[in-house]
């Protein structure tokens, strides 16, 4: 069914820029280590941490037909911010080419804003995605540390980052990211 993970690395490295793939590597690297601390299948979580970013090195263009030719819905911050289709994108060739389930798919689409509908294998993808061993930003160790110890304070933390860093830039900021650190907030509150 899934195509094994030495095959796809191959059309990746041949896809993607060396940056990129290191990225996609870094993240199936980081993805397997959280995925064996949190009780996740290995396997999804390294192939769905290697293909998360399949459509990020997409053209304006590219991106607008690939979301045409096969109908898929964007928000309204979506059609504002390209830079955000690459994960529906990337889900939809997960979906369409490798046949991941749809919880990796939905882990891929996730991967970027957060959404309140994330499960463990999705948050493991969003902690991956942000700290492999290639991210090098300023309070990267300590949400590594975060993430060895409590997914949820990882993910609250990543979030406050994101979030900070998108205001600083002027940016829109997604609903889902706002909707995901409220209800990750909420439930360690009420703990």
């Amino acid at each position: 069914m899934i195509k094994n993970i030495e095959k796809i690395k191959k059309e990746l490295e041949e896809k993607l820029s060396e940056k990129r793939y290191k990225h996609s590597i870094g993240t199936m690297k980081m993805a397997q280590k959280l995925a064996q601390k949190y009780g996740e299948n290995e396997e999804e979580a390294m192939l769905t941490g290697l293909v998360h970013d399949i459509g990020k090195e997409m053209s304006l263009e590219e991106s607008m037909d690939y979301v045409k030719q096969n109908n898929i819905i964007l928000d309204e911050i979506e059609q504002e911010n390209p830079a955000l289709l690459h994960a529906k994108i990337g889900a939809n060739i997960a979906k369409e080419k490798y046949k991941f389930t749809e919880k990796m798919q939905n882990a891929i689409k996730y991967h970027t804003t957060g959404n309140p509908e994330m499960d463990t294998l999705a948050k493991i993808i969003y902690i991956a995605d942000k700290t492999e061993e290639n991210r090098t930003f300023e309070g990267v160790e300590e949400i590594r540390k975060l993430a060895n110890e409590n997914l949820e304070n990882a993910m609250l933390e990543m979030l406050n980052l994101d979030i900070q860093k998108n205001i600083k830039k002027g940016r829109i900021l997604h609903t889902d990211s706002i909707l995901i650190r409220n209800k990750i907030l909420k439930e360690i509150n009420n703990q």
